[in-house]
């Protein structure tokens, strides 16, 4: 059963968290898929690119990352200390980063 996030990410316990995501019914995420033949290798980039320009508009610190076939390994640090910093305004320009990016 889901959990809130709440009760998922506890920074009192660690900042750090691995989070993996992966592909279902066959897909292919990056590499060469061997039943079909198509390569899919150019959306490395793309991830890796996506990973660490969401990573500087969030309070995150990628620590570590392996993109795989079809999932992805990611080793986030959650920076309190700087969130805390930010004023309401920066949270704002932060947020409609994302509706450009």
């Amino acid at each position: 059963m889901p959990k809130p996030r709440y009760a998922q990410v506890s920074l009192d316990a660690t900042p750090y968290y691995h989070c993996v995501s992966r592909c279902v019914r066959r897909a292919f995420l990056c590499g060469t898929d061997n039943f079909s033949g198509q390569t899919y290798e150019h959306r490395r980039g793309w991830i890796e690119d996506k990973l660490l320009e969401l990573a500087d508009i969030f309070a995150i610190d990628v620590a570590a990352y392996a993109i795989m076939s079809n999932h992805y390994h990611v080793v986030l640090h959650i920076d309190k200390p700087w969130v805390e910093s930010w004023a309401r305004h920066q949270i704002i320009q932060r947020w409609h980063q994302l509706i450009v990016v």
